[in-house]
């Protein structure tokens, strides 16, 4: 472990880059709603002057476009980080996140969600991950190390104590201590459990959605994802080839990204009931509280899912006391970062809903492990029924990237957020100077990524 930094150790730099990767080329990634996705990350490293050579890495996830936005909203917090005590930061996150989510101004862009409340979590991110790279631990081992009274210490229950008060918080993690040393062991030996959507992009022809579902079963995953949502026939043919390759045993979920009105999700998700899909997942706005509320009601047995849009703790509230979904899909990249997602998994259990997790995107799966891995330990103490998602691009852009073993994430050991992104691969990819984008023909002639 490292040593404690001196008094003085101050944050002397807060650097923000704008990576954009190429995936639409391929069609990775696309969807009923993203037919084109550039997966990109506004990409931001804290640096000390504590002297052992530790970086606080975070970012946030975008599809291309806008990703400058994103990056100038991570700038626009600078001054809040600059000159902050190492040693501070790194004891109590939550006062940094307390005032980025209090400054009275920038709150008025929210308040607490969109752009500005993502390059919070970008920035709250990193230092979480300079924490867990003090503290010689990754960042699920720190979290779920942690006393339970300290992890209370880190939520806002601002807006949330009609549904979880700190005191029954504390007691879901105390409970949660019972048979951790057990858990952990099984953890470090089996992992997590994943699931995978790269067989499922919207853009892939039947030869390589079949192809990637078998090797999916293969590679040991119980359950895959399919996108849905542009043409139902499409749809039923595609779910009629997915389901005859993977067999009756293996869950398939179908996922519409925010497609349909109410009564179109409650119509499509019936006429596709055929194939026994596990969930539906994002089936309208991710807003629309009742909606979700009346699909879940009409399309039952099968489960909703929804939340890597939901902009904050509330509406996770609100969806939960709604009896609103089955599935909680927290991101790591879309609320204000690790604190918030602390109460909204806090949230999920003391409503007894599980957490499966959004990932993919860019460093997403690196992130959101860690979480899923503290939830086990700490809250929920359990892993029945609850799902990483996996998609098997970009990994190997970070320097510690998950590692998948019989369709599960390997518990990382490395410690930090595994945030922490290869320098080549930002000088090629940085948007739009670097190597890749400066010898694109199309960004020569000035045509957005």
């Amino acid at each position: 472990m490292s040593p404690s930094p001196g008094p003085s150790s101050r944050v002397i730099a807060l650097e923000t880059h704008d990576i954009r990767f190429p995936t639409s080329r391929e069609l990775d990634g696309s969807d009923a709603m993203n037919p084109d996705p550039d997966y990109s990350a506004a990409y931001v490293v804290l640096r000390t002057d504590a002297g052992d050579g530790h970086e606080g890495h975070g970012f946030t996830f975008t599809i291309g476009r806008g990703n400058d936005v994103q990056v100038a909203a991570i700038d626009a917090l600078r001054n809040h980080v600059l000159g902050r005590p190492v040693a501070d930061l790194c004891d109590d996150p939550g006062t940094l996140y307390q005032d980025l989510i209090g400054d009275s101004q920038l709150r008025w862009l929210g308040p607490e969600k969109g752009v500005m409340h993502m390059a919070i979590g970008a920035v709250v991110n990193a230092v979480w991950d300079l924490a867990a790279r003090r503290a010689g631990k990754p960042l699920w081992q720190l979290l779920a190390d942690a006393e339970p009274e300290w992890i209370v210490r880190q939520i806002d229950f601002r807006y949330l104590t009609d549904a979880l008060t700190p005191e029954e918080a504390l007691a879901i993690l105390r409970r949660g201590r019972e048979g951790a040393d057990e858990r952990r062991a099984r953890l470090l030996e089996r992992g997590f459990p994943a699931y995978t959507t790269s067989a499922g992009w919207l853009g892939y022809d039947d030869e390589k959605l079949t192809r990637l579902a078998a090797q999916a079963v293969a590679d040991g995953f119980r359950q895959i994802k399919l996108k849905v949502g542009a043409d139902l026939d499409d749809d039923i043919r595609r779910c009629r080839v997915a389901r005859a390759v993977v067999g009756p045993d293996i869950r398939m979920a179908v996922d519409a990204n925010q497609r349909w009105n109410v009564d179109e999700a409650i119509r499509w998700t019936k006429a596709l009931a055929e194939f026994d899909p596990y969930w539906i997942e994002e089936p309208t706005s991710p807003d629309d509280i009742l909606g979700h509320a009346a699909i879940r009601r009409a399309v039952a047995p099968v489960k909703v899912a929804t939340g890597e849009h939901v902009q904050n703790r509330i509406v996770f509230k609100q969806l939960l006391q709604a009896g609103a979904l089955d599935i909680v899909q927290i991101d790591a990249a879309r609320v204000a970062g690790v604190n918030e997602n602390l109460a909204i998994l806090l949230l999920a259990a003391k409503f007894g809903v599980p957490v499966c997790p959004h990932a993919g995107g860019v460093g997403l799966c690196e992130l959101v492990q860690h979480l899923s891995m503290f939830d086990y330990l700490a809250v929920s103490g359990t892993t029945e029924d609850r799902v990483i998602e996996y998609v098997d691009h970009l990994h190997d852009h970070f320097l510690d990237p998950v590692v998948i073993r019989e369709g599960h994430y390997a518990a990382p050991t490395a410690p930090g957020f595994s945030a922490a992104m290869r320098p080549e691969s930002v000088a090629e990819y940085t948007y739009p100077g670097g190597t890749f984008w400066a010898a694109d023909p199309a960004t020569q002639k000035g045509q957005a990524a």
